[in-house]
């Protein structure tokens, strides 16, 4: 009996102690739910750090003409109420929404936005449907304060900096600076070494005039007001007229009669010419008599594509120029 019973006292001590363990696992394991749980909020209270920085970074701050703004670090829907300013925002490969009429009437712009709607300050309600992240607009705007109520909106001034520092700025608002300034240094080597070619076939000494046809008048332009001005004269270095620079210098642009335009013409002349305008002045024998129209000196533009100094027009003159005046 003895023997029976001392291994029947063994397994009954051995299954008193078994649940003595396992009731105080309960107790000693309690803690393990709230570690875990601290432990599962640690990477929790990491990635909402790292969140607030994510969305801290989702903008830049831009020193705009009126004062520091917070801009998109990558606009994706942006409105541009400014033909100066558009061509720099689609030669960035920036996505426009919005546009204005200018812009939207330029052949050399149409694949960039050929999906934007046209649009301008006073269209308020249209912008917001097109729910931009980004507002462009000139500084004469009138509604500034409600365009600011939709997106944040960057205003410039015409002619407030030089048209490749222009482009520049814009880099900067997009968040595209180094790209914007390598276009801008391949552009000056590429506009001068062209300037060059041009000086050595045509002459040093030769001159050359700008003008545009717009509904009834004729315009010669100075050294600052697109049309290919820029390249010309600032980049290539060529000689304007003495009565264009007399004239259209100072102001950038000067009227005049049809009579007159013999003595603002050059040796070599660039017509921008626009389609809408009256053209009756090129079948007088003034016209036809000046010596440049007389030698085929005279190279026609379409103006809808030759007005502005953005990188998209600017890169269209410079081909231009090169293939009227080198033959390339």
């Amino acid at each position: 009996m003895y023997k029976i019973l001392t291994p029947l006292a063994l397994m009954l001590l051995l299954l008193i102690s078994a649940c003595s363990s396992n009731t105080a696992t309960p107790e000693a394991n309690s803690a393990t739910p709230e570690a875990s749980k601290a432990t599962e909020e640690a990477p929790s209270t990491t990635a909402t750090a790292v969140a607030a920085e994510e969305n801290k970074s989702e903008t830049i701050t831009y020193q705009a003409e009126a004062g520091a703004i917070e801009v998109p670090a990558d606009p994706q829907r942006v409105v541009v109420l400014s033909a100066f300013l558009s061509g720099s925002v689609m030669a960035l490969d920036v996505n426009i929404v919005g546009v204005d009429t200018w812009s939207k009437a330029n052949p050399r712009y149409e694949p960039y936005i050929k999906d934007a709607q046209e649009v301008s300050e006073e269209s308020l309600e249209k912008i917001i449907e097109l729910e931009p992240d980004l507002i462009i607009a000139p500084s004469t705007s009138k509604n500034i304060d409600k365009l600011n109520e939709i997106a944040p909106t960057a205003t410039y001034t015409y002619g407030k900096v030089d048209y490749l520092t222009q482009h520049l700025e814009i880099g900067k608002l997009l968040n595209k600076e180094k790209e914007a300034q390598t276009w801008i240094d391949d552009f000056k080597t590429r506009s001068q070494q062209a300037g060059e070619e041009i000086k050595a076939k045509i002459g040093a000494d030769a001159t050359i005039s700008v003008i545009e046809s717009f509904e009834k008048e004729l315009y010669v332009f100075g050294d600052n007001w697109g049309r290919g001005t820029e390249i010309l004269y600032q980049e290539m270095k060529l000689l304007m007229p003495e009565k264009v620079k007399e004239m259209a210098l100072k102001d950038g642009y000067y009227a005049l009669s049809p009579e007159v335009l013999p003595e603002y013409a050059g040796d070599y002349v660039i017509y921008s010419k626009n389609p809408d305008a009256d053209h009756s002045f090129e079948q007088t024998e003034t016209f036809k008599n000046i010596p440049a129209v007389k030698n085929k000196r005279i190279f026609e533009a379409n103006a809808k594509e030759f007005y502005f100094n953005d990188p998209i027009t600017l890169e269209y003159q410079l081909d231009f120029f090169k293939k009227n005046l080198l033959g390339n």
